[in-house]
């Protein structure tokens, strides 16, 4: 009875601890890319939405730009090129 209390304390507190990550998460205070791995990398994907079943819009950051490309099946098209910081504070003027 004892170890089937114990499982279920580790089970409760698994979950509390999920349930706060993905809390985090959602406000934007907690990054799932490890700092070593994204360190080196000069690109970075911000955003994702796709338009239908073969159209996307991908959001990616190369240095201190913001590219928005369309994707399609028949290729890639720039759309927009801005200023990181400038995506950043239209974030927080919406938030």
């Amino acid at each position: 009875m004892e170890t089937i209390d114990q499982v279920a304390a580790i089970v409760v507190v698994l979950g509390l601890l999920a349930a706060v990550a993905w809390w985090l998460r959602r406000r934007g205070l907690l990054q799932t890319t490890s700092p070593r791995r994204s360190a080196g990398r000069r690109l970075e994907s911000l955003e994702r939405l796709p338009l239908g079943p073969q159209q996307t819009l991908h959001l990616v950051r190369m240095g201190s730009r913001a590219l928005l490309v369309a994707t399609t099946s028949s290729g890639c098209t720039l759309l927009d090129s801005v200023d990181v910081r400038s995506i950043e504070r239209a974030g927080e003027v919406v938030e």
